[in-house]
């Protein structure tokens, strides 16, 4: 446990720094899109690397559709539990908590669109203005959604070789992700940078509350056997 809330401290802070930094160390002003931008030797120098490409960009795209539809299959088997048990507390834990998870990772995607902390180094296609890029709310998105995916396969697939196939995917998805956002030019490094230290401390704050839930409900079982 004492581990786990070090992690997810270190990674909130170090998410917190990053913020700090991105606002006020070596801002300078974007030529393409008029805003500006924070730590920009390291920002700028990494997009003019990596260019523009659209076709990662797209492929991204689908990765987060496949994220969202995992959220989904995990609400529907929620959901099917609650009707048929007609109690939110007979619900399994482990996917109340998951979905504890990914309500975190919603209410964070739309608070970094109202706070925005810096803007994209391009305009999008059909779009008139940069549009706000901080932390990648998709790269958060995959990352926390295939991450929390990969800590609950175990509890209801009981195939060894499936579940690690399904892992496997995950980390794949994920992985696929951070590299396609990195390179595709539509995000700025400290971006993804951000969006993973922030994945970061909503799995290890999941972790914690999974742990707790589990104490929980071991100790509940042993005083109805004691009983």
């Amino acid at each position: 446990m004492k581990k786990k809330i070090l992690v997810a401290a270190a990674a909130l802070a170090l998410f917190v720094l990053l913020v700090v930094c991105v606002k006020t160390v070596d801002v300078k002003e974007v030529e393409a899109t008029g805003k500006t931008i924070g730590l920009a030797w390291l920002n700028t120098g990494f997009h003019k690397l990596t260019g523009v490409k659209m076709g990662w960009y797209k492929l991204t795209q689908i990765t987060g559709l496949i994220a969202l539809a995992a959220v989904a299959a995990f609400a529907v088997l929620g959901l099917i539990q609650l009707i048929r048990r007609r109690s939110l507390k007979k619900v399994d834990p482990e996917l109340l908590t998951l979905g504890g998870l990914f309500i975190a990772t919603g209410l964070m995607y739309v608070l970094f669109e109202l706070i925005k902390v810096n803007y994209r180094p391009i305009i999008m296609p059909g779009e008139t203005a940069a549009e706000a890029s901080f932390p990648s709310s998709h790269t958060m998105l995959v990352v926390t959604v295939m991450g929390g995916t990969i800590l609950i396969l175990n509890r209801y697939i009981k195939d060894s070789r499936l579940c690690v196939s399904l892992r496997t995917l995950c980390v794949l998805i994920a992985l696929i992700t951070v590299f396609g956002r990195l390179i595709c030019g539509v995000h700025w490094f400290t971006d993804i940078a951000g969006a993973l230290l922030l994945s970061a401390a909503l799995l290890a704050g999941y972790l914690i509350a999974r742990e707790i839930v589990d104490n929980k409900t071991a100790s509940a079982e042993n005083c109805a056997e004691d009983n």
